[in-house]
């Protein structure tokens, strides 16, 4: 049976929407699935004065951008909404005021259509993109690294997750952010600090391996960013001002020093669980140095490495309609009391990370 889904995707500071088409099967080479569209306006320019995602400002630029997103989604696609099997919509985990959003858009949509309604966790959006562009076979191992998010998870099915282990403080994105900050450089942080570290020399700046000398795969990139911020001082006492090479020297160290750690938990994470393939998703994918690193760590594990396409790496709503297409054949339907969830672990099982709080797990 083929299915022709909405995606909608609003969860932090990317409205998105695009039409996916899958007929039975996952491998879109024999015609198992086909991105028709996928629309994102980004936000990058109305965040640029604050050093990050302004929650408030986030929120009413999707309000005013995702319908407008969702007509080109359809033009480019050639379809119309009589021809769509059901919408797909990011529920959670994200910034409450953009999720809600796109909920609420998606309600509408599908209350005026009669179409099915599907809520989405994000990060099962990024989670099953391997199954959406190259149709792989459960289980698999998943590194999602992202602004707001860093765990390694067993993906045994549409909906079966077990996290063997997360960051306990801040994202790797979260982390590349605040380093750009401290540096001078523009936001978004990461591609900024990518660029910056192509001119440095990673071994000149020594800082540390968080977490490397205890086991498991927990993760912590707080103090990172702090050592980061020391040797800056230092740069700036020493020679009366940021040089230019003091600067990309730093962030050569500083993505060094992410990659190191990713690449040790991520060989853990393969001993603990081995799989046949290790698959990496969220914005920091997008990162050469770490994807590289990665790759090498699979090869050494005997296991195939797969990255997506660039953009499908940040957030979009190709993978969100996928998601939702998967749950559909499932059997799952939302109704009209679809609610908007700020966090939402994909393991319900596996206890909170640390600063989880009192409404529970974010993630």
């Amino acid at each position: 049976m083929t299915l022709t889904f909405l995606g909608i995707e609003s969860s932090c500071d990317d409205s998105a929407a695009a039409i996916v088409r899958a007929a039975d099967g996952a491998r879109p080479e024999s015609g198992g699935a086909a991105i028709l569209s996928s629309v994102v306006a980004g936000q990058t320019a109305l965040h640029a004065d604050f050093g990050g995602v302004v929650p408030e400002i986030a929120a009413r630029a999707h309000a005013e951008r995702l319908d407008i997103c969702v007509e080109q989604a359809l033009a480019q696609a050639g379809v119309t909404l009589r021809e769509l099997d059901g919408i797909a919509v990011t529920a959670g985990p994200g910034l409450i005021g953009g999720v809600m959003a796109g909920v609420m858009l998606a309600k509408g949509i599908a209350a005026g259509t009669g179409l099915p309604l599907v809520g989405v966790n994000h990060l099962a959006g990024h989670a099953l993109t391997p199954r959406l562009t190259d149709g792989v076979a459960f289980p698999y191992l998943m590194l999602l690294v992202s602004g707001g998010h860093c765990q390694f998870l067993r993906v045994h099915g549409p909906e079966d997750f077990t996290r063997l282990g997360g960051t306990i403080d801040d994202a790797p994105g979260e982390a590349f952010d605040k380093v750009a900050k401290l540096l001078g450089l523009p936001q978004p942080g990461g591609p900024a600090v990518e660029a910056e570290a192509a001119r440095g020399d990673p071994r000149r700046v020594p800082l540390p391996r968080p977490l490397l000398d205890r086991p498991g795969c927990d993760m912590s990139f707080s103090g990172l960013k702090t050592a980061v911020l020391r040797a800056r001082d230092n740069a700036v006492a020493e020679h009366g001002g940021l040089r230019r090479s003091d600067r990309a020297d730093i962030c050569a160290s500083f993505q060094q020093a992410v990659a190191d750690v990713l690449a040790e938990k991520t060989r853990r994470a393969l001993a603990a669980a081995p799989v046949p393939l290790l698959s990496v998703a969220g914005g920091v994918a997008a990162n050469g140095a770490i994807r590289a690193a990665l790759a090498e760590v699979a090869a050494e594990a005997g296991a195939e490495f797969l990255a997506p396409p660039l953009k499908l790496c940040t957030d979009n709503g190709a993978m969100i309609a996928w998601a939702g297409i998967e749950r559909f054949r499932l059997g799952h339907r939302d109704g009209m009391d679809l609610a908007a969830r700020p966090r939402w672990p994909l393991d319900q099982g596996a206890a909170p990370m640390l600063g989880a709080g009192k409404r529970g797990a974010k993630a």
